[in-house]
Parts: structure tokens; sequence; C-alpha cells
């Protein structure tokens, strides 16, 4: 198998070292595991791509480059010219610090690489570990990510649906915020929402009397409904969401026809 890893933390971040020795499980003796992660973090660029500028891709080691630019960028110089075109059996992108359940779905640069591997058919999967104060401190805080990960990614190639639709599907996977001794298993759930929580905005004065504004985030152990994502990660399992670059509100089309006549 030939897999072609990413993440938006940047091609030293410590989930990236997690993801290779996954994907090396995965792909076997006799596969292949190609990097192409970006030269610096790019949290926060959701399916951000590099339209109205150029690139320098940059070879480090057999197999692994840096991109100056985001996760998405990254995944299609991994094809197209890393690889010359000839598409990989997998993307992997992560395992990103910290949780993309909920609306973080909606700004993750770890979502934007897997979604853009989707548009191109081919086969993806987003993994991103959960932090809190019953792992932030462990030797390694990705535990849970590095023992579960490569049983979570076979399970889900083995059983998973893997469709052919123009739209495929892809899947969003977050590791609880424990050891991985206390990880409980496998739960299908949908992407949440935190109420009453939000992304705002810390100003900020510097020594020279500019403004300077930082995006600040709320809280991320808020619960969510049950069923849903961050609710199953609080709850100790390891939550798989399938999504689709599909952003139509289907369940309104019917009655929005209706009301427009």
């Amino acid at each position: 198998m030939r897999i072609l890893i990413t993440n938006d933390d940047g091609i030293n971040a410590p989930g990236l070292a997690t993801l290779t020795k996954i994907a090396t499980e995965i792909a076997g003796p006799d596969g292949e595991v190609w990097t192409v992660a970006p030269a610096f973090e790019q949290s926060g660029v959701g399916h951000c791509i590099s339209y109205t500028h150029p690139m320098i891709n940059a070879e480090l080691a057999p197999r692994r480059f840096a991109v100056e630019g985001s996760p998405a960028d990254c995944v299609l110089a991994g094809v197209y010219d890393v690889l010359d075109g000839a598409k990989p059996d997998l993307v992997l992108s992560g395992v990103n610090r910290g949780n993309n359940a909920a609306e973080n779905v909606l700004y993750s640069g770890t979502i934007g690489a897997a979604m853009e591997a989707a548009l191109h058919g081919i086969p993806a999967i987003a993994l991103s570990q959960y932090m809190g104060r019953d792992n932030h401190d462990l030797a390694d805080p990705f535990e849970a990510a590095a023992v579960h990960g490569a049983a979570v990614i076979r399970t889900l190639l083995e059983k998973a649906i893997w469709d052919q639709a123009d739209y495929r599907l892809f899947y969003n996977v977050n590791f609880p915020p424990l050891p991985a001794a206390q990880v409980k298993g496998l739960k299908a759930a949908s992407q949440g929402f935190r109420r009453d929580t939000a992304f705002g905005i810390q100003p900020y004065i510097a020594p020279s009397g500019k403004k300077f504004l930082w995006i600040k985030g709320g809280p991320q152990h808020t619960p969510t409904l049950p069923g849903t994502d961050a609710a199953a990660n609080l709850e100790g399992w390891i939550s798989v969401t399938p999504l689709r670059c599909d952003l139509t509100a289907h369940d309104s089309l019917a009655d929005l026809a209706a009301r427009l006549g």
C-alpha cells in the first residue's frame, strides 16, 4: 500500500511522527509512506489553497517533503508533483494536537487535507488527539492515537463505506483525552456543536502602541449533544464521523423549492 501523510501542525510536529509510525504499520514491509507536510504550522487554515502565489516544495529526506503552503496544498503537491500524478491508495492527515470535533471541523487544516484528497477520489482519514488534564502531562500526550491508531484505520478500511460519489465520503477520527489503556473503544458519531462557546477576539497593545488582534478559542471540554463527536470523546470513546464536501442542506432543499414556487 502506498500512503501519503500530511498534517497542519507542520513537518516537525510530534503528531506527524506518531502518524508516520501508524502509516508505516498500515503500509506493511512492502508498502510506501510518503510525507508531504507544511514547512510551518498551518492550524486553522481549513481547506485553503495557495491559489494566488507559488510554493516551494523542499525534499528533506527520501519520501519526506516540506511545502510552504497549506495542508490542502500539500496533498496537491504530494499527488501531482512528488508522486507525479500516481494517486496513493490512502491519504492520512494528522495526528493533530488538539481535537477536530464539533465546530472545529470547519476551521481545521487537518480536515482540509483529507477533504482535498476526497475531492480527487482518494480514500482519506483525518486523525486528531483530544488534549485534556488526563493526557496532557503524559510522556506521550499522543499515546491514545499511537496505540489505537493503526487498528482504527484497519477497521475503517475493512468495514467503513468507501463510495464512488462525486463528493466522496472521508472520515474524521478523534481520540479521547485519556491514556491509551482507558480508551473505551470506537463509536460512530455525528458532528456536534459546542453551545455557548465560540472563537472570539483578544486585543493586544504592542510596545509600539499599535493594536493587534489575536483569535481566541473557546473552552474545548464543553459537552456536545449525546451521539455527537465531542460528547463521545469526553466519555472516553474514539469518535468516527463520516464527512462529505457537499455543503448542501439536503433536508431543506425540497421545502425551499416549494417556497420559491
